[in-house]
């Protein structure tokens, strides 16, 4: 993936933010500057964070994988698993109140087995369960983290219906944010989509 990709494109935003947004993979106009969300896509996404306050600068953009996978395709589960301890890294940096997963490749990496149709709009506090680290009590580790899930802009952009509920659903980032605390703990522990607290082995980014 890196052979065919122009740019590493790692993420852009404030190290302080409060709201992470992660979408897919980057594009073309992404593959070009090195920075997420500057196509077609971006501008939407713009506009939308204008519609409640908030510029590019107040948030940190990223995606799950970190290059553009060959003519613009999916990509493929095992280039999201090499690039989730990346992720990790990222979240564990900036702590952020709110995660924005953007769209069903994104949900399905975080929250596994949830559907992007069914859930939009709905901010889930989940806890993910660490199979490789556990206290000294013997108990495994637990991340709490609450995620919103949201249509991605690319998707959005086009349909007008998934459009406007992308717009609608956007206007509940404030208040969500105000709320976190209350939101209701799940009854059982989410499977992991990674493991946190995993570190990279190394310094480079997988090929």
């Amino acid at each position: 993936m890196a052979t065919s990709a122009k740019k590493l494109v790692f993420g852009d935003g404030s190290a302080d933010a409060e709201v992470v947004f992660i979408g897919e993979a980057p594009g073309q106009k992404e593959d070009e500057q090195g920075l997420p969300f500057v196509g077609a896509a971006g501008q939407f996404l713009n506009e939308l964070l204008d519609s409640i306050d908030l510029k590019r600068a107040d948030v940190y953009i990223t995606n799950i994988v970190k290059y553009r996978p060959p003519n613009n395709r999916d990509p493929y589960p095992d280039e999201k698993a090499a690039f989730l301890p990346y992720l990790h890294a990222q979240l564990e940096a900036i702590k952020p109140k709110l995660i924005i997963a953007l769209g069903r490749h994104s949900l399905e990496v975080l929250v596994p087995g949830l559907k992007i149709s069914q859930c939009h709009g709905q901010p889930k506090r989940v806890r993910i369960m660490n199979q490789e680290v556990r206290s000294k009590s013997g108990e495994q580790d637990i991340t709490s983290l609450v995620i919103l899930p949201l249509f991605h802009p690319a998707a959005a952009l086009y349909n007008g219906g998934m459009r406007q509920t992308l717009i609608d659903d956007f206007k509940k980032i404030p208040k969500v944010l105000e709320e976190i605390s209350n939101l209701a703990q799940p009854p059982e522990i989410a499977k992991p989509a990674w493991r946190p607290n995993r570190q990279p082995a190394d310094n480079r980014l997988p090929l």
